[in-house]
């Protein structure tokens, strides 16, 4: 079993801090965005250790994002990441439903 060390870029933090910000503001639950950031964490610890199981993703919304591309969904969110040799970097985090595949 790989050991992988994760990291988010900028732009992944952002949509990540967004997503819980919007959960407190919008719905007024901060114990939903509590739980939510939990599970978050939960899923990049995972990636420590499967990160190499998910599918890669040929669709053209995930070229941008470079080539061997994967994405894992937690909830109706989608984590886009890369592997490179013991480091995974999460691109984005967005929400499943804006994914348009062709």
């Amino acid at each position: 079993m790989n050991k992988f060390t994760v990291e988010l870029s900028d732009v992944a933090k952002t949509d990540f801090f967004e997503y819980i910000y919007h959960i407190i503001e919008v719905y007024k639950a901060p114990a939903t965005a509590a739980k939510h950031y939990s599970n978050f964490i939960k899923e990049f610890r995972r990636l420590e250790h499967n990160a190499d199981i998910y599918q890669i993703q040929t669709q053209k919304y995930f070229q941008k994002f470079g080539i061997n591309v994967r994405r894992v969904n937690y909830k109706k969110m989608t984590i886009i990441y890369t592997i490179h040799g013991s480091m995974v970097l999460i691109h984005r985090i967005v929400a499943a439903s804006t994914i348009t595949v062709i």
